[in-house]
């Protein structure tokens, strides 16, 4: 393994949490800018500046350095907690548009080859890098509406909990890049809200 010097020229070795952090980053670029038909344990490792063999200790399969490497650069999102469904929902489209288009379209994109080896699908690797249990973000906003009093609380089916993020990453993949704000405000006040039984203003419809 390649040493790394401090100021003063002291050489030292990467280890343990430093080291791991090392090559995960080296394979997120590498995954950025070749896909997964060039990441490959060389390249990572001459990008970290390491060894095969250390990569090979850590993650036996390349699929294990995969979702090692998303589970570091795909980290859950803060949930905003404003007091208003619609501005919680607002301010989580705007979140994940400023940090995640890229993301979104790298693992659609620069995965495909990834998905068409394995046989799985995007719902499965995501179930591989978060826990089983981690409630969805809009399920979340949504609960907690329910609590404030702005939802009854009644059966929701998860495609109409979930549908704005599934409208704009749809989006996001149209157009390879984050969308216009106007378009985030019209899935939230025009199709959302609505099919949620509220207007944009918070009130029920029909109120």
């Amino acid at each position: 393994m390649k040493e790394r010097r401090h100021a003063e020229g002291t050489p030292t070795r990467r280890r343990g949490t430093a080291l791991e952090n090392a090559i995960t980053d080296a394979a997120w670029e590498t995954l950025a800018e070749q896909g997964y038909h060039g990441f490959t344990y060389e390249a990572v490792a001459a990008r970290a500046g390491t060894s095969k063999p250390v990569l090979y200790r850590r993650w036996p399969r390349r699929e294990d350095l995969l979702v090692a490497t998303l589970a570091r650069h795909w980290n859950p999102l803060d949930l905003p907690d404003t007091g208003s469904l619609r501005q919680d929902a607002l301010a989580l489209l705007r979140t994940v548009n400023a940090e995640r288009a890229r993301l979104v379209i790298l693992l659609r994109i620069q995965l495909a080859d990834y998905f068409r080896e394995t046989g799985t699908s995007f719902a499965d690797l995501r179930g591989r890098v978060f826990p089983e249990d981690q409630t969805p973000p809009f399920a979340t906003i949504v609960s907690r509406a329910v609590e404030r009093g702005e939802l009854p609380d009644a059966a929701r089916p998860d495609r109409v909990v979930n549908l704005p993020f599934d409208l704009m990453r749809h989006d996001m993949l149209m157009t390879m890049g984050a969308v216009p704000d106007r378009t985030i405000v019209e899935i939230v006040d025009t199709v959302w809200l609505p099919l949620l039984g509220l207007m944009p203003s918070g009130t029920r419809a029909g109120h």
